[in-house]
């Protein structure tokens, strides 16, 4: 089937979102080389990246993911052989960018994959993740009926719900967080309170506050920077759930000493969040602090790169603080972990910045209907 053809029978929406990936995200150009990654529910989406890819005159190398064969070979490996792959490395070096796509037949296809296995595999392919984070990268979704039924909707409804939180006018989400990023970036301490379960405090001093409108992640909707990781004092209970190594935690709490997780606990899964706690020195401390805006996702539907930006949510990330959010005089927590969950904001909640309430029970200060005391 040829080009003109297939531009025929795709959906719009598809190539609405190809198009914003390929141009706006990565900025592909001629000679780049690409790698599009992703698993076979999810094809029709790289079909579309590729062949704007090559009308844009780039080298696009497509790599088909089976998250079962991960998980076959994940269980008959011995956790001692597990090393660095070598070949995933070179490949990534050789890349100008990395556009992935996410669409999988069973989100908990991993599910029993043993914890320490997960753990080392990550650990041992910390380069690679290094590599990534130094190219033109953008991770993105692909509605298929697996997401659906996690997230409780029906198929034509879920599609519907991913691709309104994609295919929008950026440029005016950009506007909007921007009164946010201005509120924080001469900032210094956050005091995050939750009902009587959160309260948590930490210093953004000197660190880069960005404002996501889809670059990296597709969708956006967010406002990050990195905490000073060893200013990081308190409680905070995660009251949504977090999809981790294919299981699902839930009720995961955290409790912060200079900084630093000095006890945990989960309602289910505890053992994945200690697995994750336990992955090297940097993976006990806070490497992001998140605020959501895109109030196109107004469900949990058990997917971070959706729920994160969820309005009135805040997350924060346990581990590697990403570079460009860490001023040049403060110190980067290093990990080869960067697992983001979720504290809903919208009731019996504020948000305090430098001792002045910035949002409560979701609404910031710059939106209407606002009330600092409410």
């Amino acid at each position: 089937m040829g080009s003109l053809a297939r531009q025929v029978c795709m959906d719009s929406r598809i190539r609405e979102q190809a198009d914003v990936l390929v141009e706006q995200c990565a900025e592909i150009g001629e000679g780049d080389n690409v790698i599009v990654s992703g698993e076979p529910p999810s094809e029709d989406l790289l079909v579309a990246v590729a062949e704007r890819c090559g009308e844009l005159g780039a080298t696009v190398d497509v790599s088909m993911g089976s998250d079962r064969a991960h998980r076959a070979y994940m269980r008959a490996v011995d956790t001692d052989d597990i090393e660095l792959n070598e070949m995933g490395l070179a490949k990534v070096t050789e890349a100008d960018a990395m556009i992935n796509v996410r669409g999988q037949r069973n989100m908990t296809e991993t599910s029993d994959v043993p914890p320490e296995k997960t753990q080392k595999r990550r650990a041992e392919n910390k380069p690679i993740q290094q590599q990534v984070m130094d190219k033109r990268w953008v991770l993105t979704q692909f509605p298929t009926p697996s997401g659906a039924q996690k997230a409780e909707m029906s198929t034509d409804a879920y599609e519907e719900f991913v691709w309104s939180a994609i295919n929008k006018d950026w440029d005016a989400v950009r506007e909007h967080q921007a009164q946010l990023v201005d509120i924080l970036e001469d900032a210094d301490e956050v005091h995050i309170k939750s009902g009587d379960t959160t309260d948590i405090r930490m210093s953004i001093a000197g660190n880069v506050v960005k404002n996501d409108a889809a670059e990296h992640n597709m969708p956006g909707g967010e406002v990050f920077t990195a905490p000073r990781h060893e200013t990081v004092e308190g409680e905070v209970l995660f009251d949504k759930p977090v999809m981790a190594q294919g299981r699902e935690v839930n009720g995961a709490r955290l409790v912060f000493e200079d900084g630093k997780v000095v006890e945990h606990s989960a309602e289910k899964n505890e053992e994945v969040l200690t697995s994750l706690l336990d992955t090297d020195d940097g993976s006990r401390y806070l490497g992001e602090l998140g605020i959501g805006m895109n109030r196109d996702i107004d469900r949990f539907t058990y997917n971070m790169l959706f729920d994160e930006k969820m309005g009135d949510t805040v997350h924060l990330a346990i581990g590697m603080a990403y570079e460009d959010t860490v001023g040049e005089e403060n110190e980067r927590n290093d990990s080869a972990v960067h697992t983001d969950m979720i504290v809903d904001m919208s009731e019996e909640s504020y948000i305090e910045v430098d001792g002045e309430t910035i949002q409560r029970n979701g609404t910031f200060v710059f939106e209407e209907g606002f009330d600092p005391e409410a």
